[in-house]
């Protein structure tokens, strides 16, 4: 004979919280905060509808939830944030929090491969203006170093985070991210993620001015000399992506808001909330931007692939935006004779 669970009283924020701290026992920093984003806006909801305790949270509160959510994301944004809602409720059906089988209620919207595999990325125009403006006003500081290598290598940000000073060879003019757990600084492809990034004469002029006038002469809790450095040591991937997100604003660089926003009431001014700009982009968005820019410039895919740590057939499907009818004209050049 089956029996029905006791609930426990709890709080939207308190579960989230407790649920958080779960994560950060097995997955990256990064995970926990993505999942602290997501699940914000299911608390900015909960308190809206006066939902204090999660006992009493129903398939059809979690259905309007997605209605609500829906009206200010695209599909395939929404399916993320569905899925990890659907993994907190499963983690509160554990802690006694919600009913049996709620997060069997989470539906996420289906999507094609096509919607799945394409998603925002950071234009090459707006890239430029970003650069030329932190250029002037922001110059070889540890920001400017971060947007230039994001932009102009395509590396990751958990491999830019985990640049050491040894690793930016100046002669050579490359620079060398390897695979140091050990330490905190694991790269997503483990050693197969180390390589050889060449750098142009401009981006080195920039690393070696940060390096002898701006960089703090600081070390990490292991003793390795960060190259992107603050007064505390090596900051956390969470500030890399900050400073992105706030460069990618066009009020950050002086343009004019595009949204009618007013710059000193708009919420996403707020240091820890410049992501809620439309027009703001992550550092993946940063990535998927130079790799198109790449592309469209008949760069190889596999020189492309190589330098970003990639498959071809990874980026085909996830990072190149060009339209069909571009990479059509793309190829006329090799064919016009036939």
């Amino acid at each position: 004979m089956s029996t029905t669970k006791e609930l426990e009283n709890i709080e939207p924020q308190t579960a989230v919280q407790m649920y958080l701290q779960e994560k950060g026992r097995e997955c990256t920093e990064w995970t926990v905060y993505s999942h602290d984003s997501r699940l914000s806006h299911f608390i900015e909801w909960c308190d809206s509808e006066g939902i204090q305790n999660l006992n009493d949270l129903t398939g059809r509160d979690l259905h309007r939830y997605k209605l609500w959510r829906g009206e200010d994301i695209n599909k395939v944004t929404l399916k993320t944030q569905m899925d990890t809602l659907r993994v907190f409720i499963r983690f509160c059906e554990r802690i006694d929090a919600v009913t049996e089988d709620l997060s069997e209620s989470v539906l996420s919207p289906n999507i094609t491969k096509e919607e799945n595999s394409k998603d925002e990325m950071l234009d090459k125009e707006v890239a430029e203006k970003i650069l030329s403006y932190v250029d002037k006003y922001d110059y070889a500081t540890n920001k400017h170093v971060t947007l230039i290598l994001m932009w102009r290598t395509g590396m990751r940000v958990g491999a830019i985070h985990a640049l050491d000073v040894d690793d930016y060879d100046s002669e050579g003019q490359y620079i060398h991210p390897r695979h140091r757990p050990e330490t905190g600084t694991g790269l997503k492809n483990k050693q197969a993620g180390e390589r050889y990034i060449s750098l142009s004469s401009e981006t080195c002029a920039v690393l070696n001015d940060y390096i002898e006038d701006q960089r703090h002469n600081v070390t990490d809790d292991s003793g390795r000399a960060p190259l992107i450095a603050t007064a505390h040591g090596r900051p956390h991937t969470t500030t890399l992506r900050k400073w992105t997100y706030i460069y990618t604003q066009p009020c950050s660089i002086g343009a004019d808001c595009p949204h009618g926003r007013d710059p000193e009431t708009c919420e996403a001014n707020n240091y820890d909330k410049p992501y809620q700009c439309p027009s703001s982009r992550s550092p993946h968005a940063v990535r998927r931007g130079a790799i198109t820019s790449w592309l469209q410039n008949d760069t190889p895919p596999r020189a492309v692939s190589d330098r970003v740590n990639s498959s071809e057939e990874v980026i085909e499907q996830h990072y190149d935006e060009r339209t069909e009818i571009q990479k059509m004209k793309q190829r006329r050049q090799y064919f016009d004779s036939s």
